[in-house]
């Protein structure tokens, strides 16, 4: 089980990324837009570093569903490798069956 803090930060992160994801976006199009100045190239630069640390999509990190572990998570399921496992064995996971030959 992770530190209920950590688990909670990263729930902020999430929450602040979704509020800057237009501006983002579109200092990120003006960016790398061809039709674009030098200036507004640089309006766009400076608009993004002005943009809050934990505004990027980067510095979310993926954790288990169900205990917030941060390593070993598989995405397709949303849980970590170790629960997924114990899950595995117990027959919580549809389709999911432990491989024999």
């Amino acid at each position: 089980m992770a530190k209920k803090s950590k688990i909670a930060r990263n729930e902020q992160r999430k929450v602040i990324v979704n509020r800057y994801a237009a501006k983002r976006l579109e200092l990120k199009k003006a960016l790398v837009s061809p039709t674009s100045t030098d200036e507004e190239r640089e309006a766009a630069r400076l608009g993004l570093q002005k943009l809050p640390r934990n505004a990027s999509p980067i510095r979310v990190r993926s954790r288990d569903a169900v205990d917030g572990r941060p390593r070993g998570v598989l995405t397709k399921f949303g849980i970590s490798r170790v629960r997924f496992r114990d899950m595995a064995h117990r027959g919580e996971l549809p389709g999911i069956t432990k491989s024999s030959w």
